[in-house]
């Protein structure tokens, strides 16, 4: 029989031929041993030229496409392309991996670049958002990540004189990026005028932000800073591809071939022109160039590397070449001397000497070649073409004998016969031609056989028949040279081949896999001599077998380098070499072959060869070779721990079921029960599917798990503790090296693991986010530091923590088996085994991966268990068959027999090991493994008295063993523990039922006693009293799923699976009676109460049979239910029965005949049950779920007081309800302990305990029962029901505002008018008359110079020249945002300055200067803020904004982190909380920053500021959250408060744990909407609410509330941290006693009220903080206000809007104060020298517009209701007033002589009012024929003419007063305006920018100079152009700060400032005007 095992030989890479060149760049470069390192197809190559030798990097599975050279130039980045791309750093040196970078980008990693340190690597994904990446490449971490471009990207460079500063390049697009915290910032780089917008091919960085870029067309393109400076134009023909910077200046290398050298200032040293050397030809292009003092290095599109010498450049080197661009098919070796012929697409033959390794000939043809062929005598070489011609050449000069196309399709194989006579030449034709040779290849026959095109032929050796193979997988045979078909296969019997190159036939059976019909094989040739063939696949595989390979699925040994498909293979002519070729990488590999070794030297492989020779994981197909598995073990393999729901499903889901049932939900709900249950005791402990799970604790406690449960037994006092952080099974569990954390990891969707300590049961790290469906396997390393993982996903991903922070170090696929264990080696903590399924793996670190390699054991076996031996390279496992494997280093030294069947627990001891197997025996070893000193047995004789049950059989499996405190801990399969004494006796702790369901349970009438049958076949008795232990049990021939004790509690029924039941006596449990009526299960047996006359026995196949216990006779059958039963209960009299069937039908029998009956429910309440474990009807209905489409409620029971009903189901949650439960969705209280589904609850006879089974997790729990009154113990404090109570404790407008808002992006924002029509940069212009004429407009400025200006404007400007403005800087900022922000106003400095912030700009106050500073760094609105308290971090501010989605692109929601002193940035956090961040906090140490997003989930967030990385997020909850802070001593505990929402938080590693809180403890306390939070001592939290009370919180039980703290809503409260007082802040009436703003002692118990004498109605304030002696208050109405402690004395610091937009604004004439008037109803007089508010008017109305007359002696103001008022300016008398329209007033005007006044509405009218006529104010005209609302007013300078801007982008003229229409456009130009705000006309055509689709510019004002016009836009930005400006698209300077929609903007007198009110923001920014110099 044919050996199948994989080849002893194998291959090694010798030399590969080619470079990649096409589609790459920059990708070739001398290391600092002045090798030379490259790529070709997958493999990185470093070739040293003067010994010519290659060594291969061979860590990458698909083509590498990127290539970057560390700046120490030893270490290499390469990346690839792939589905899953991933970054190898390696050394060029050993060729090892240094690090490997993963899960980031998505097919492929286009662009490397390290930055000057080499700290940290930057990489650009081939995604369709070109991912940018920066990683700390040694951690294998992101750093930062951004969508790059929408378009490719060529290239990338870090700015290596500016840290933190990165350059990209690519399609028409040059991008300069800064790195600050986890963000990467981009800016456009301007091109401007100077170049045009082109793609930019390579770019390098210079010193002062000068960056040199390559252009397509061939220019290079300076950069200075983001813009363009110059051009070096030419520099090259056309496309520059590479760009090589280093000491001597910069390299460039292009399209056109030449190679030019700059000096540093990148003027021209050289040009080499490659084209024109000896070795040039024309099209040569360059892709790479690397100058390196006087060498260069330049890589070639064709595959060919050159070296240059600097001072001989006319003549370089070609060091290597390939063939080019072109599919590459063609091969042929030599007859008889080390020669290899190949032929490609690009139309070459080449000749390539397999000794030299290099090419030495090259000949062109003149079409594409497909196939060669050798003649035996070496003298002809053939070549098949793909246009089906042939040709043949003489192999010594290349030149042409004959050329013949015989066919119209691509020839695909030829091959010369083996006496040299004849040639067969085989076509896509589906034919085979034969040609003589002698005959000058005339044609002498054909096969014509075939039905497809032919793939293979091979000659016998006879020459007398060839066989082939074609394309549809036929084999066929001709005889020769006839081409006659050979049918008769006995004629072939006999037949010799001289080659094997065919795919088909039984000789190469072995090459497809077993099951696949697929034929992705190209090649095959046989080397007869060493008996091995080798093959070649779509896959780039070079996969190595033995020959003949009869059976499918043979082994291998195969060979990675080859990236996609190979097309042939061959062997030398002397079977030294084996030689492949790549189609689409056209490089031919070179493999040395390698017989046969001695074992001896296998140890001494070198490392280089150990990687190659990668004994692969699919070669495991045919396991004839291993071993039959267990039976235990394939069991175990089988499982897949797979939910329906995963507990993680469940707030979606109730989610969902909670929109159907809003309705339900308003009804009244049943209180939840007073009384709880708490876990007391469990009996189990998993061991059937789980090994080394068992472990002494520091104090001797042990521990171990069961079901969700984490249990810590003491065996002195047989108590257990519990940790219950997990939700679902726990299948690991390893001890921390100290033995006091224990690290669980359970089953789960994406399932986590915890770190947890045994003393206090507090989780210290919770690790999430990496594992599906479970995590199988856990080690601690030595150190403890960090802790290994397994998952159970199909690759068994590994992962490597540093658990305590919670961070992935290293994770890699682990193998497609089933790893079972995972271990750190003790001495090495970057190294780690494997061990599971058929494989043993020994895996290091290597960044953010691992690299793994088999072990090499001959035959392939199953590991049970591993552990490290006394040295670093000892590693000892144990088998599937009993032995135990000694290894050193990947080698198998020798084998142990230990055990009988598997080896399932080994543990390392100081001097020696233990194991443990299925044969039950517990083995101590020496430290060698060389003798056994001492075995233990387990078994019933040995033992001890003081066992706390009974052995359930001899020798069971052990699966966990543990040493300490003198004693061996044994876990066994059957769910027992035992401890072994040194000296023999064993005593049994703890045990549970063996694998399998258990369903049922029964307590005893009258003892602390229960029973329980489950499937493992086993009946058992527990004492439920302290000593905690099994009484008895007997074994089943079946399993059992129920069971019933009599009344008396002496007999015991039991229902089996097979339709049987038996009575048995209760104590000895030996049979009574049995009987077997039914085929299916027994679901549920009872006695009936009383003397226990009857046993109703229901079953699986729908009836309920009645017994008479004393005749045992079968007296009554109960008949006509629909589905199997699933509970009975009897009443109290014995006479009725109630059933629940799988139907949900609730059915009555009278018994004892079993006559149906139906009773109506309102009479079965009044029934007296004897039991109720029913789950239907009317009593019960509250007990289902909301989600009851995914759960059932399996198992319920009532206590014997009838007041508590318990439930169990499907998802594992234990719940109590009051009793009876009507109504829908009752309140309860919820346990988990359970991992799934609940089976069966009971309560004791004095419902002193509550018991309970799980069915898949085996385990009997018992609970004790607290009753009422009785505190409730806190650990299991349940959660509270699903639905919360719709009512919140009452309604706020402000509340409601806040929870409602949606905040606007600006960059998305629209028009905020509702302007219809074209937009003006859109319209087609008339031409003028002007135009017609060739007078060029803008020519005469529109302004006049002589503006009949007031006095004073006239003197200023006599004699000076008018200075147009440059730049415009912010001065002051009049507002803040109090009406939907809170908690946003601090003190800095001990309280000499302040912060507060008003749209996206952070303002700092000094109060004694009042000078405000500005951060401005934020691209959009900010919404919150807070400051850093730690005195670590003085001055450090946070503050988040509003954002678009979270896709970490610029318009992400991000946070910035700030010095509020120098302003200067510390970190940005790009966040994925879509929509914004709404509060931020930070932590007692002042490290860790909290921040809670809008998302729809409401996510909150950890992140560690100052490296800018994400510690932790969570879902925070369905609804609104307002407020999350850190407790002010903590950095692990945080608070959360919103919509009906109090949540306690702590962090856990890098997850985040929370607990609701809990009402339950104060009577009709109820879920309000909390709107903020504050913190006492001993943990107490405060939490203000919607209705003025406060809550008091110790841990997160409510204990206290604090009735009406305020009348109104607490929205804000102030924890001082200097001496505890709390400060409240709220909505309130001021009054004697109260006032919005309350100063609290630390417990909240006293106060004192302070009033803020605002005027106001109502005081609402929103922020409050405390000083020394003073408290800062920020109201609703936009003001902030300081309040002394002492004398409550108020001094209001900072004015603004309250409510917005402000539409209108005015400047005075001649002084620097302007009004405003806004949406709020008020007018405000703003002094900007004073910086301060002087006065206000109450409207009553809300104001649109007001203006000054030219005196500044009145003030005209217009209304939203069309009225409009003027003013007296001295006394604010109302001169007078007038309402003559309905809608808005839009602007209102006075001439500049004093005469009219122009009044512009919505009603698309401008009336007149003449002055002079008094204060009755009549309309003397109107203009008529505006066709949209009118927007903007300008006068004529002399008062005659009035322009008017309207709604539908059109600019008309009219004469005042007559009203009429200028429509003659010549008159209009003469027209010289007094001023000009109009967004619409010619002359300011330029001020529309391109992206105004949705937004508009929405106001403008033309300076008194009338040089400059200043806009502001939809988009909240202020712009400043020349004017006028009438070419489209002006150039302009851009002001950011406002929000969305800018609603005004002026100039003040003089020029001085500019003024802009915004409307989102209710702001006014004053901007100082930086004026040109003369």
């Amino acid at each position: 029989m044919a050996d199948r095992t994989a080849p002893n030989c194998h291959l090694r890479l010798e030399w590969v031929y080619g470079y990649r060149g096409h589609q790459c760049r920059n990708n070739l470069y001398y290391t600092a041993a002045k090798e030379i390192v490259y790529f070709v197809a997958g493999v990185g190559v470093v070739y040293n030229t003067r010994e010519h030798k290659q060594k291969f990097y061979l860590g990458h599975n698909d083509d590498i496409i990127s290539l970057a050279l560390h700046p120490e130039r030893v270490l290499v980045a390469t990346g690839q392309v792939g589905k899953e791309p991933y970054i190898c750093v390696w050394d060029s040196y050993t060729v090892q991996t240094v690090s490997i970078l993963k899960d980031v980008h998505s097919h492929g990693v286009a662009c490397l670049a390290f930055d000057l340190e080499g700290q940290c690597l930057v990489s650009v994904g081939l995604d369709s958002k070109n991912t940018i990446c920066v990683w700390d490449w040694r951690r294998g971490k992101v750093l930062a990540a951004a969508p790059g471009h929408t378009d490719r990207i060529f290239d990338i460079s870090w700015d290596l004189y500016q840290p933190s500063k990165l350059v990209s390049c690519g399609v028409k697009h040059i991008k300069f990026w800064s790195l600050c915290g986890n963000a990467l910032t981009p800016k456009r780089g301007v091109f401007g005028k100077t170049g045009d917008l082109q793609t930019i091919l390579c770019l390098a960085c210079a010193k002062d932000e000068v960056t040199y870029s390559g252009a397509l067309n061939g220019d290079i393109y300076v950069w200075k800073g983001i813009n363009l400076m110059r051009t070096v134009q030419g520099a090259h023909g056309s496309g520059i591809f590479s760009m090589n910077v280093c000491e001597e200046g910069f390299a460039t290398g292009g399209r056109d071939g030449c190679v030019r050298l700059w000096d540093l200032n990148f003027k021209p040293i050289t040009v080499i022109d490659l084209r024109e050397t000896d070795q040039g030809y024309k099209g040569l292009s360059v892709r790479s160039v690397c100058w390196r003092g006087d060498h260069i290095l330049v890589g070639t599109q064709d595959s060919e590397i050159f070296e240059v010498v600097v001072h001989d450049r006319n003549k370089p080197f070609l060091i290597m070449q390939g063939h080019c661009e072109g599919e590459l098919w063609a091969l042929a070796v030599h007859p008889t001397k080390p020669l290899a012929m190949t032929g490609s697409d690009d139309r070459s033959v080449r000749i390539w000497s397999l000794i030299d390794h290099a090419l030495i000939a090259r000949c062109n043809m003149e079409e594409p070649i497909r196939c060669a062929a050798v003649s035996t005598d070496g003298i002809h070489l053939a070549l098949g073409m793909k246009d089906g011609s042939f040709t043949v050449l003489r192999v010594r000069d290349m030149t042409e004998v004959v050329h013949i196309k015989d066919r119209k399709e691509a020839i695909h194989e030829l091959k010369y016969s083996p006496d040299g006579g004849h040639l067969a030449v085989g076509s896509n034709d589906n034919s085979v031609d034969i040609y003589g040779v002698v005959q000058r290849y005339k044609k002498v026959g054909e096969c014509i056989g075939s039905n497809s095109f032919i793939t293979h032929m091979d000659w016998s050796t006879d020459s007398k028949y060839l066989q082939t193979n074609d394309g549809s997988g036929r084999r066929l045979f001709y005889r020769m040279p006839s081409g006659k078909e050979v049918t008769n296969r006995e004629e072939l019997k006999l037949v010799q081949w001289a080659s094997w190159t065919c795919v088909l036939g039984p000789e190469v059976n072995g090459i497809w896999p077993k099951y696949s019909d697929i034929n992705d094989i190209n090649s095959v040739d046989a080397n007869f001599n060493n008996q091995v063939l080798v093959t070649a696949d779509d896959y780039g595989l070079v996969k190595l077998l033995r020959y003949p390979c009869v059976k499918k699925g043979a082994k291998f040994k195969k060979y990675l380098g080859h990236s996609a498909h190979i097309t042939n293979v061959r062997w030398s002519h002397d079977y030294q070499w084996v030689i492949t070729i790549g189609g689409a990488d056209h490089s031919v590999f070179q493999w040395k072959f390698v017989p046969e070794r001695k074992s001896k030297e296998a140890v001494h492989i070198a490392p280089q060869e150990s990687l190659a020779d990668s004994n692969s994981e699919e070669s495991d197909s045919d396991q004839s070779d291993v071993p039959e598995m267990d039976s235990e073990i394939e069991q175990e393999t089988q499982l897949t721990y797979r939910r329906q729901v995963y507990k993680e499903d469940l707030p979606q889901l109730k989610e969902q079921c909670k929109e159907k049932h809003r309705a339900t939900a308003m009804k009244k709900r049943e209180r939840a029960p007073g009384s709880g249950v708490k876990l007391h005791f469990i009996h189990g402990y998993r061991g059937y599917d789980c090994r080394s799970n068992l472990f002494y604790t520091q104090t001797g406690e042990i521990v171990y798990h069961v079901a969700a449960i984490g249990i810590v037994y003491n065996r002195q006092q047989n108590t257990q503790r519990f940790y219950m952080g997990h939700d679902d099974d726990i299948l690991c569990l390893a001890i921390h090296p100290l033995k006091d954390f224990v690290a669980t990891g359970q089953v789960g969707r994406d399932s986590c693991i915890h770190i947890w300590d045994t003393e206090t049961l507090k989780p210290m790290s919770v690790l999430r986010g990496f594992h599906q469906l479970g995590v199988c396997a856990l080690d601690f390393s030595a150190d403890g530091k960090r802790l290994a993982s397994v998952g159970l996903d199909d690759n068994h991903t590994i992962v490597l923590w540093d658990w305590r922070k919670g961070e992935k170090l290293s994770a890699m696929r682990g193998s497609k088996d089933k790893i079972f264990v995972v271990k750190i080696n003790p001495y090495l903590p970057d190294k780690l085994i494997t061990a599971g399924v058929k494989h043993m793996k020994f895996w290091h670190k290597a960044g953010g991966g691992l690299i793994g390699r088999k072990g090499n054991m001959g035959k392939t076996e199953t590991m049970m268990c591993a552990v490290y031996g006394w040295s670093e390279e000892m590693v000892f496992s144990g088998t599937c068959t009993g032995d135990i494997c000694i290894w050193r280093d990947m080698f198998l030294m020798k084998t142990v027999k230990a055990h009988d069947g598997p080896v399932f627990s080994v543990h390392a001891l100081e001097k020696g090991f233990v194991t443990g197997g299925k044969d039950g025996i517990v083995a101590l070893w020496d430290d060698t493994f060389e003798r056994c000193l001492k075995t233990y047995a387990i078994k019933r004789a040995v033992l001890a008295p003081g066992s706390k049950g009974l052995l359930l059989e001899d020798n069971p499996s052990i699966r966990a063993i543990s040493l300490g405190h003198g004693h061996i801990l044994v876990g066994t399969k059957n769910g027992e523990i035992l401890e072994v004494d040194k000296s023999g006796p064993i005593t049994l702790l703890v045990q549970g039922h063996m694998e399998g369901e258990v369903w049922g349970l029964a307590t005893h009438p009258h003892l602390p006693l229960c029973a329980t049958v489950s499937d493992d076949k086993t009946l058992r008795i527990w004492d439920l009293s302290p000593s905690h232990c099994m009484l008895a049990v007997r074994k089943l021939r079946k399993g059992g799923r129920c069971c019933c004790f009599s009344p008396d509690g002496k007999a015991l029924a039991v229902g089996l699976n097979d339709g049987s039941f038996l009575i048995v006596n209760a104590d000895t449990l030996e049979d009574l009676v049995s009987f077997h009526h039914r085929k299916d299960i027994i679901s549920d047996i009872r006695f009936s109460p009383g003397a226990g006359k009857y046993l109703a026995v229901a079953s699986g196949d729908t009836f309920v049979d009645i017994y008479n216990v004393m005749s045992s006779k079968r007296v009554g059958v109960c008949k006509g239910c629909l589905n199997y039963i699933t509970h009975l209960d009897w009443d109290k009299r014995g006479k009725l029965l109630q059933v629940n069937t799988g139907a949900k039908e609730q059915v009555f029998f009278e018994a004892p005949r079993g006559k149906r009956q139906t009773i109506p429910a309102t009479e079965v309440e009044k029934i007296d049950w004897s039991t109720w474990t029913c789950v239907l009807g009317t009593s019960v209905e509250g007990i289902w779920p909301l989600i009851s489409e995914v759960t059932e409620v399996t198992a319920a029971c009532l206590s014997n007081d009838r007041k508590v009903l318990a439930t169990g189901d499907d998802l594992g949650y234990v719940k109590l309800f009051r009793y009876p439960v009507k109504g829908k969705y009752a309140k309860f209280k919820r346990y988990v302990a359970h991992s799934t589904h609940v089976t069966n609850v009971r309560w004791t006879h004095d419902d002193s305990l509550l018991v309970t089974v799980g069915g898949g997790d085996t385990c009997l729990m018992i609970w004790a029962h607290e009753p009422e009154g009785h505190r409730e113990f806190k650990q299991c404090d349940s959660e509270e029901s699903d639905i919360e109570s719709e009512d919140d404790g009452g309604y706020d407008s402000d509340v409601t505002r806040e929870n409602e808002i949606t905040y606007t992006i600006k960059a998305l924002s629209t028009n905020m008018r509702p302007m219809t029509g074209v937009k003006p940069h859109l319209q087609l212009k008339e031409p003028s008359v002007d135009e017609r004429q060739g007078v060029v407009r803008g020519s005469r400025p529109p302004v006049s110079r002589a503006l009949p200006q007031p006095e004073k404007l006239q003197t200023n400007n006599v004699g000076k020249k008018k200075r147009p403005i440059e730049d415009l800087v912010l001065e002051l900022v009049f507002g803040y945002r109090g009406n939907d922000c809170r908690n946003n106003v601090h003190y800095l400095n001990e309280g000499a300055d302040i912060i507060y912030h008003t749209a996206s700009v952070g303002i700092v106050l000094n109060l004694t200067t009042s000078c405000q500073s500005f951060y401005v760094e934020h691209s959009d609105d900010i919404l919150c803020l807070t400051i850093n308290q730690h005195p670590k971090f003085p001055n450090v501010v946070a503050t988040g904004q509003v954002g678009d989605t979270g896709d970490m692109s610029a318009t992400s929601p991000s946070i910035h982190v700030w010095d509020a002193m120098t302003k200067q940035t510390l970190s940005v956090l790009r966040c994925f909380h879509a929509g914004g961040v709404c509060s931020v906090s930070f932590s007692a140490t002042g490290k860790l920053l909290l921040s809670v997003g809008l998302d729809p989930e409401h996510t909150v967030t950890i992140w560690k500021w100052q490296e800018g990385a994400k510690v932790a997020s969570r879902i925070g909850h369905t609804q609104r959250i307002f407020v999350a802070e850190f407790r002010p001593d903590s950095d692990t505990h945080f608070v959360s408060v919103g919509i009906k929402h109090v949540r306690f938080w702590t962090l856990a590693g890098r997850a985040l744990l929370s607990k609701k809180g809990v009402l339950s403890s104060i009577e009709d306390a109820r879920m309000q909407t909390m709107l903020s939070v504050a913190f006492g001592a001993n943990n107490l939290t405060f939490t203000g609410t919607i209705s003025g009370d406060v809550c008091v919180w110790k841990e997160h039980i409510l204990v206290r509330i604090v009735a009406k703290a305020h009348t109104g809503p607490v929205f804000t409260m102030y924890t001082t941290l200097r001496d505890g007082l709390i400060v409240t802040g709220g909505k309130e009436r001021p009054s004697k006693e109260g006032g919005a703003l309350k100063l609290w002692d630390q417990e909240l118990k006293r106060c004192r009220a302070f009033r803020l004498e605002t005027g106001q109605v109502i005081d609402c304030v929103r922020s409050v903080c405390r000083g020394k002696g003073k408290i800062l208050v920020g109201t609703r109405n936009a003001e902030i206000i300081e309040v002394g402690e002492k004398n409550a004395a108020c001094n209001i610091l900072v004015n603004g809007h309250m409510d917005g937009p402000i539409w209108g604004l005015g400047t005075h004439p001649s002084r620097d104060v302007f009004l405003s008037a806004a949406e709020d109803g008020t007018v405000r007089l703003w002094d900007i020298p004073e910086k301060k508010m002087l006065n206000k008017v109450n409207l009553g109305h809300p104001a649109r517009t007001i203006s000054y007359s030219p005196e500044g002696d009145m003030v005209a103001i217009g209304m939203k209701n069309g009225e409009f008022i003027i003013l007296i300016v001295a006394s604010l008398k109302i001169w007078g007033k007038k309402r003559d329209r309905r809608s808005a007033i839009q602007d209102i005007r006075f001439s500049p002589n004093s005469r009219y006044l122009a009044v512009g509405s919505t009603e698309s009218a401008v009336d007149f009012y003449d002055l002079t006529l008094g204060p009755q104010l009549n309309r003397i005209n109107c203009c008529r024929d505006i066709p949209s609302f009118v927007m903007q007013m300008d006068f004529s300078a002399d008062s005659n003419y009035v322009q008017i801007s309207t709604g539908a982008y059109k600019r008309l003229v009219y004469e005042v007063p007559s009203g009429k229409q200028v429509t003659e456009q010549t008159h209009i130009d003469r027209i010289t305006w007094a001023t000009w705000t109009s967004v619409l006309g010619d002359e300011v055509v330029g001020i529309w920018s391109r992206n105004t689709d949705k937004a508009d510019v929405t106001c403008a004002c033309v300076s008194h100079s009338g040089l400059n016009i200043v806009t502001g836009d939809d988009f909240g930005m202020v712009k400043l152009f020349d004017f006028p400006c009438p070419e489209k698209f002006a150039k302009h300077k851009r002001f950011l700060g406002h929000s969305a929609h800018l609603t005004n903007v002026r100039f003040t007198n003089g020029d001085r400032f500019v003024v802009s009110a915004g409307g989102d923001d209710r702001s006014l920014f004053v901007w100082r005007c930086v004026h040109a110099p003369h």
